[in-house]
């Protein structure tokens, strides 16, 4: 039980953020109205992707460094788990669009950049899947997963920054930090960022046990 304790907490701010973030007073802002509510799990969904995309970064270069397969397998394996927060972030994004632009999806620098990172992803998976040979591959991919990171960093936090965007705190609009935000809010999106970020690291190591486990019944027959 003590090696799972962020398991527990992962678990009870995931169901205190749905709860509070439907029940719990929000302020009253132009244009996002109640909205605003999806502020609860649009950015955490985008703050847990980054995080779990650099874990991928990170076992890349270690992989590269060391030539591990195993760094290749939990790199492997949390670019799918952040693809998955990923998709989750655009969808949870185009609702809020519909809802405050009147569009589920406008020409938008941050939102192009987010499409566009997807796909980039979704050619990572496309290059290990043709590639039989496993020290290969896991070497190619490596290289590559080292590239895709870099443009994510540029087309969601780089470029927004250099355009009009409609976003908040890109293209010269106000961050939500500067919006009022009470503490109310503030109590609900503290808590589910930790709380959807150590959901998607426990659906990332799951990933990884059964991944492992797969290749033990591959290679043993």
């Amino acid at each position: 039980m003590k090696k799972n304790w962020w398991k527990v907490v992962a678990v009870v701010f995931v169901l205190y953020t749905i709860i509070a973030g439907f029940l719990f007073n929000v302020p009253a802002q132009p244009i996002l109205h109640e909205t605003i509510r999806n502020l609860y799990f649009h950015v955490p969904m985008w703050f847990s992707m980054m995080t779990i995309l650099f874990v991928s970064l990170w076992h890349s270069i270690k992989y590269l460094n060391k030539s591990n397969i195993e760094s290749d397998i939990v790199a492997s394996q949390a670019a799918h788990t952040g693809m998955l927060v990923g998709f989750l972030g655009l969808i949870t994004g185009s609702i809020w669009a519909r809802y405050t632009w009147g569009a589920w999806w406008v020409a938008d620098t941050k939102l192009n950049g987010a499409a566009i990172t997807m796909l980039i992803y979704l050619a990572y998976f496309v290059l290990r899947g043709s590639i039989d040979e496993e020290q290969k591959r896991a070497r190619i991919s490596a290289v590559y997963n080292i590239f895709a990171y870099v443009m994510l960093v540029v087309f969601l936090m780089i470029l927004p920054r250099m355009n009009d965007s409609l976003h908040p705190g890109n293209g010269g609009n106000p961050g939500f930090n500067k919006y009022d935000l009470d503490s109310t809010m503030r109590m609900v999106f503290y808590p589910a960022v930790i709380g959807w970020i150590l959901l998607t690291v426990w659906i990332f190591t799951l990933r990884v046990r059964l991944e492992k486990v797969r290749r033990k019944l591959i290679y043993n027959d």
